[in-house]
């Protein structure tokens, strides 16, 4: 369904050292590096990118948006988490199952140095 997610940042240094740790908890590496963009995933598929706004703004955040990232298993949403607690990001839901989705549905919430909302999910059973 997607091609990419472009999330802003107003410090790309500060984003670098956020990103690499909470996207190498869920097993992406930083596959792409510009003057004012990071990108994450695959070259020529999934990707997720951390850019300065094209348009010379500031990054500001979307009220009621987020970004959902699947994890293969609960274990990587709890290392999603602590990975963005130790980087900068603050705590909007600690990782535990959130069965008002489905019986299955396990996440967390954080919010990454620049304020933008970002989730880790896993809808697998625990078993």
């Amino acid at each position: 369904m997607f091609s990419h997610v472009t999330i802003g940042s107003n410090d790309l240094e500060r984003s670098k050292v956020f990103y690499d740790a909470v996207m190498k908890a869920l097993g992406h590496e930083r596959f792409y590096t510009g003057d004012s963009i990071i990108g994450y995933g695959e070259a020529t598929g999934d990707q997720t990118f951390v850019t300065q706004p094209f348009d010379g703004q500031a990054a500001t955040v979307g009220n009621g948006t987020h970004v959902a990232f699947l994890a293969g298993d609960r274990a990587s949403v709890d290392a999603f988490h602590a990975a963005a607690l130790a980087n900068g990001g603050k705590d909007e839901g600690a990782p535990g199952p959130r069965p008002h989705y489905h019986k299955n549905y396990y996440g967390a919430y954080v919010r990454d140095p620049d304020g933008n909302k970002l989730q880790a999910t896993c809808h697998r059973s625990p078993d």
